[in-house]
């Protein structure tokens, strides 16, 4: 027998709470619904609309398999329809998902999101699972080389997957973490250099601000920084400015209303502009997030997101908090 769904009311009371990952989907919010009460069929018409949209269907996937029964729900999908493989790969990223929460043996993640790769060639999502599991074991630098080459198969399919790239940055940013603060270290190399490979409009531009927003996160667990991201001066020296400026000009030239993860760049990018003073920039894309919060970079390095958040933007709009 399938698990019962949880009790909806706590989801409508910690929604309050709680950044969405969902963000403005609207769509994926509701198949996420009738997923978490067992209805998988609305997954199902969702992702077969959702196509080759490859930045899309990896938001989608990622964020119906954070529901608690949905690899349970992915399994009734599967006795309903052997072989699909939409659903193997949401069954895929679930199990992914419940290694991240101590629940699942990496190898059987690691196991489903290749047989979810073998039913799709060319769909990147499955090796985006098998990315977030190396991203676990960031720690092993012997996983170094198998990370590079999962991150590659990604690229092979997508040349500017969204997601990827930012789980790239994430563990490299991570190196060496007990060296201190760096200028050159190489997370800033790699991010540089996505944003240079992707074409003029790709919203891997921001991806300089997301390079710096997690090596303070490095930092500042380690005691180089401090634990309040506005005082610690990360963002003003002369190299964080000039990545600032270039990201927030191509937002002001090139942002795509419709890209999927639109929402976490601007989170990014308006952090940024906080911690930098640039208190009218950070308002202009405050406008444009409106109640969309992400967790990170706001719960960095162990704050709680949404309070960080709305302080931030009751600073930058001129109001008062709360």
């Amino acid at each position: 027998m399938s698990p019962p769904p949880p009790p909806r009311p706590l989801r409508r009371r910690a929604a309050a709470r709680t950044p969405d990952p969902a963000l403005d989907d609207a769509g994926l919010a509701a198949a996420r619904a009738a997923l978490s009460q067992g209805r998988w069929q609305a997954a199902r018409s969702l992702l077969a609309h959702t196509g080759d949209d490859w930045d899309r269907r990896a938001h989608r996937v990622t964020v119906l398999a954070r529901e608690p029964y949905s690899a349970a729900w992915a399994h009734d999908w599967l006795l309903a329809r052997p072989g699909c493989p939409d659903a193997r790969v949401l069954l895929a990223l679930a199990q992914v998902r419940r290694v991240r929460r101590g629940k699942e043996d990496p190898a059987v993640a690691r196991a489903a999101c290749r047989t979810a790769a073998d039913l799709a060639p060319a769909d990147p999502t499955p090796w985006l699972g098998l990315l977030m599991l190396e991203r676990d074991g960031a720690a092993e630098p012997q996983r170094g080389a198998e990370t590079v080459r999962i991150f590659e198969e990604i690229r092979a399919r997508h040349r500017d997957h969204h997601h990827a790239h930012h789980l790239m940055v994430a563990r490299l940013a991570e190196r060496r973490a007990g060296s201190g603060p760096d200028p050159l270290h190489e997370v800033y190399d790699f991010a540089a250099w996505a944003a240079e490979q992707a074409p003029a409009d790709s919203p891997l531009a921001i991806l300089p601000v997301v390079a710096h927003a997690e090596r303070y996160r490095v930092l500042a667990a380690r005691g180089f920084a401090p634990a309040d991201p506005a005082a610690s001066g990360h963002w003003r020296d002369g190299r964080a400015r000039d990545v600032m400026k270039a990201a927030f000009d191509w937002w002001l030239e090139w942002e795509h209303d419709g890209h999927p993860r639109r929402l976490i760049d601007l989170n990014f990018l308006a952090h940024a502009k906080v911690c930098e003073g640039r208190g009218a920039e950070a308002a202009a894309l405050f406008q444009h997030i409106g109640d969309h919060v992400t967790a990170e970079p706001w719960a960095y390095p162990d704050r709680d997101p949404y309070p960080a958040f709305r302080a931030a933007r009751a600073g930058a709009l001129g109001l008062r908090a709360g």
